[in-house]
């Protein structure tokens, strides 16, 4: 209050408001008595100060005097209103006390209430029009008051707005709001035939999503605003298809629940992303069995700074672990994950561990130390041209890691134990992958009655370091080339978020010694994905960004794969998970000892042969550890 005392914007605004309150009674006793108050002059000008002295204490009491008139919304005219209720309340209890209400008319009062909260509500929205000009913007729009020639004309871009809900009517509004912004609305697209024919703030709903390519040349549209953010995948592809046929720049936005208190700005509308066009519905798993085996419980996340890590960590938090050890061999990324859970997650129960996953004697302790009852084994290399000319390094990282992590798991006595794999370990024809299909059988090896251990195999994560979608898009950015391997190279995708959700539903759905995935839909060609990309940036694929094929890298497929063949599938609990079972996966070896024997054995031999960097012998030691494996030759870089 002593703030506002101090501005001078409060005293004009408390003038005005006066004036208002005395033209609101005046205008009350002159309806009530046919303009004709020469006999009820003496009571109005008798309780006239008070009347006007209660409305103002009552407003200011209610803090009507805070806000901007510029920016006056609807929440605002409610407070006004109540306002005004209760000051007809309050005069109609000092009258009756007074002058007991002889020689007052009733009407009076609830005819003043009426006209106080109408002359002063309309006296603010009047300012927050004329604030924002929308007679300024009508006048310079007209061909009287401009024309082609004149430099100074605002050059607005004629745009429309798909979907007529709440988003499309806050879009539509910020364009209206915004002098900065040089679009003209059109009109609306949506699909409900109730919406087709009615306007928004003045702007017509000229029909479906179907017609949108005959509308835009009807109208002469130069972009396309989607504002759809709770669209489904599939809807939000048909969307983006019928905009393609059109030819134009289109754009979306981005979802509600990402924009702080729902405010909707203009500035926060997005490229389309590929992550919104997976060609299914995101999939979306069950929180309740991941609960019951994460709830109170420390668990350990190998890999933590790393994208699948990261989300790791940021999933498992919504779950109520007692501690959380993140383990990482980057300074920064293990830096990055855990200024993330303090700062912005607000978790601080968890433990930093700068750490190889093969140090032994650091698992070791770490073991010993906090007794994780959960450990998700994400930490890998998964370059795979890289790892092809440097196998030694996949042998230490991703397949000895592995084995430390399950020794020292098993040893301590952890409850659960979820492996990381990827859909490359079918029938591998690179080192990332075949080394990952070790890990698997790493898996069968050590799972115990005591240790339930499960892998997760899944596709390319879309905007994961390293996938190829950051890539396209740095280069579109830079003007092109974009580079894609192959003509029909295609590859499954899916987002970060999923891949972690299905990690974390795998420990909830595991026995032991099963491999996951994901119902992960039809896979997509890179090269329709490049240009998809390049047109979702307002480039002309092969015209303006050119897309040249290089060739496929060492150890790429054209496809990927899932399963190998002889591994049965079969379906679980939740519709979009698939398992393969270890059944009969020590066939031929007498049992799970005879077996962890005879892969110890090979793994000798591997591990002798990474020690002294000797590609072509890790292939060969490799292939006998996954016969499936088609290795390449080899590319020695010591």
């Amino acid at each position: 209050m002593e703030t506002q005392l101090k501005n001078p914007h409060f005293y004009i605004m408390l003038s005005v408001d006066v004036l208002l309150f005395t033209l609101a009674y005046v205008l009350a006793y002159a309806i009530r008595f046919d303009f004709d108050l020469a006999k009820e002059g003496q009571y109005l000008l008798e309780t006239l100060p008070l009347i006007v002295g209660i409305k103002v204490l009552v407003f200011l009491s209610m803090g009507t005097y805070r806000g901007m008139w510029r920016y006056v919304s609807l929440s605002d005219l409610v407070h006004l209103a109540k306002a005004s209720l209760i000051s007809f309340l309050v005069e109609i209890v000092f009258v009756l006390w007074l002058y007991r209400f002889q020689g007052f008319s009733r009407g009076v009062f609830v005819l003043d209430a009426i006209l106080t909260f109408l002359l002063v509500g309309g006296s603010r929205a009047a300012i927050r029009y004329v604030f924002q000009k929308k007679w300024i913007h009508s006048l310079q729009a007209s061909s009287f008051f401009s024309s082609a020639s004149d430099p100074d004309r605002r050059i607005t871009i004629p745009i429309l707005i798909v979907g007529a809900g709440d988003a499309g009517e806050k879009t539509l509004r910020e364009i209206l709001d915004n002098t900065h912004l040089n679009y003209a609305v059109k009109g609306f697209i949506d699909d409900a035939p109730a919406k087709i024919g009615k306007t928004i703030h003045g702007v017509r709903v000229l029909g479906p999503v179907d017609d949108l390519p005959d509308i835009a040349l009807k109208h002469g549209v130069q972009e396309i605003l989607i504002a759809m953010p709770s669209a489904t995948g599939a809807e939000k592809r048909r969307i983006v298809d019928v905009c393609k046929r059109c030819g134009l720049r289109f754009k979306t936005l981005p979802g509600l629940g990402d924009i702080i208190d729902e405010k909707v700005s203009i500035k926060a509308i997005r490229d389309v992303n590929y992550e919104d066009l997976l060609g299914r519905p995101p999939v979306s798993l069950e929180p309740s069995g991941i609960q019951g085996y994460l709830k109170h419980k420390t668990v350990l996340v190998t890999g933590a700074g790393g994208s699948i890590g990261s989300e790791l960590c940021r999933q498992i938090t919504r779950f109520s672990p007692a501690r959380l050890l993140l383990v990482d061999s980057s300074e920064a990324n293990l830096y990055n994950i855990q200024m993330e859970l303090k700062h912005r997650v607000q978790y601080l129960d968890y433990v930093t561990v700068l750490a190889t996953v093969q140090d032994k004697r650091t698992m070791t302790s770490l073991m010993k130390r906090y007794k994780p009852d959960v450990v998700f084994h994400a930490a890998a290399y998964k370059h795979v041209p890289m790892l092809e000319r440097n196998p030694w390094q996949a042998v230490r990282n991703n397949i000895r890691g592995t084995q430390c992590i399950m020794e020292t798991s098993v040893e301590h006595g952890v409850a659960r134990f979820i492996l990381v794999s990827t859909d490359k370990a079918v029938r591998p024809t690179n080192v990332m992958g075949a080394s990952k299909r070790v890990c698997e059988r790493l898996m069968h090896a050590y799972m115990s009655e005591e240790t339930t251990m499960m892998a997760v195999r899944f596709g390319n994560v879309v905007g994961s370091a390293g996938s190829v979608i950051p890539l396209f898009q740095k280069q579109i950015e830079a003007g092109g080339p974009v580079t894609v391997t192959h003509p029909e190279v295609t590859r499954f995708f899916m987002t970060i978020p999923e891949a972690s959700q299905l990690i974390l539903q795998a420990g909830a759905l595991g026995n032991g010694g099963e491999i996951f995935l994901l119902e992960m839909g039809t896979p997509v060609k890179i090269a329709d994905m490049a240009r998809d990309l390049i047109r979702l940036s307002g480039k002309d694929p092969d015209g303006e960004i050119e897309i040249r094929f290089t060739g496929l890298r060492p150890g790429e497929k054209l496809y990927e794969e899932l399963i190998t063949e002889g591994e049965g599938i079969v379906t679980t609990a939740h519709e979009k998970i698939l398992v393969i079972r270890a059944n009969g996966c020590f066939m031929g070896y007498g049992d799970q000892e005879g077996y962890r024997n005879w892969l110890g054995e090979r793994l000798k031999e591997l591990y002798e042969a990474s020690d002294t960097f000797d590609a072509c012998r890790i292939k060969e030691k490799l292939k006998a550890i996954v016969p499936e494996y088609t290795e390449q030759e080899a590319e020695c870089i010591l």
